[in-house]
């Protein structure tokens, strides 16, 4: 039966709410016990389903967020959505600031130099990019690469929290102040930051420097080493003697 405009958009406004709540999987009650309640099968309350693919999960969330329209950085040069890129089941996640010139060309988060140095970074703990996910706070770049506004980060929240629940990473490293703060919700320095965990939706999350600050101070590197070293250790992969190059 065809649904009335009216209830298409009372539903989809209905499923961006439980969307927000961390519920993404829905199922139709039983039409006896709809009828019994005298709701149609339509607006069934909704409630997590009991399986898990993270591929498909990824998926959907990209589907969900479409050509993206709801803050302003789509009237403001965007090309296109940089959504993440990696392993669905990845143990390791990292989440930096915001897509760049390059990233917002190709499409895909970390691909210009401080994405080259994300690779090392990536290499020198052992791994392979394949084998981590990346993402990033907002998913548009901001116009000059400015730092990203809180409500575009607001607004991005939600995409970035069912990535997280989606792909459900052992530990959680934050690529900078920005990303941090954000996600912390914090106005900590980074010497505060730094060399701890943190709990964080029920994962383990670390912070270290951006790869873009990086490339302006190298003398870092060997702070991040550390900071990734802990991660390392963390995740019971071997501690090499190998800094970042």
């Amino acid at each position: 039966m065809p649904i009335n405009p009216v209830l298409k958009r009372a539903l989809h406004n209905r499923v961006r709410f439980y969307n927000d709540l961390g519920i993404y999987d829905f199922y139709a009650q039983p039409t006896s016990i709809l009828k019994e309640a005298q709701m149609p099968v339509e607006l069934a309350v909704a409630m997590p389903s009991a399986t898990h693919d993270p591929a498909e999960a990824l998926r959907l969330i990209r589907e969900d967020i479409g050509d993206c329209t709801r803050c302003k950085l789509h009237l403001q040069g965007r090309k296109q959505i940089v959504f993440g890129v990696g392993n669905p089941n990845a143990d390791l996640m990292f989440i930096g600031e915001a897509p760049g010139a390059d990233e917002d060309i190709k499409g895909e988060p970390f691909v210009g130099r401080a994405g080259q140095l994300l690779t090392n970074m990536i290499k020198a703990m052992g791994l392979q990019r394949e084998d981590v996910y990346i993402a990033n706070i907002i998913k548009c770049r901001p116009p000059g690469n400015r730092t990203p506004e809180r409500d575009e980060c607001d607004t991005c929240a939600p995409f970035l929290m069912r990535q997280i629940d989606a792909v459900r990473p052992k530990v959680i490293v934050a690529l900078g102040a920005i990303a941090a703060k954000t996600l912390l919700a914090v106005s900590a320095p980074m010497s505060e930051l730094r060399g701890r965990w943190f709990d964080f939706r029920g994962t383990k999350l670390a912070v270290t420097y951006h790869p873009a600050f990086l490339l302006r101070d190298p003398r870092q590197k060997k702070e991040t080493w550390k900071d990734l070293q802990m991660v390392m250790k963390d995740l019971g992969l071997p501690l090499p003697t190998k800094n970042i190059e």
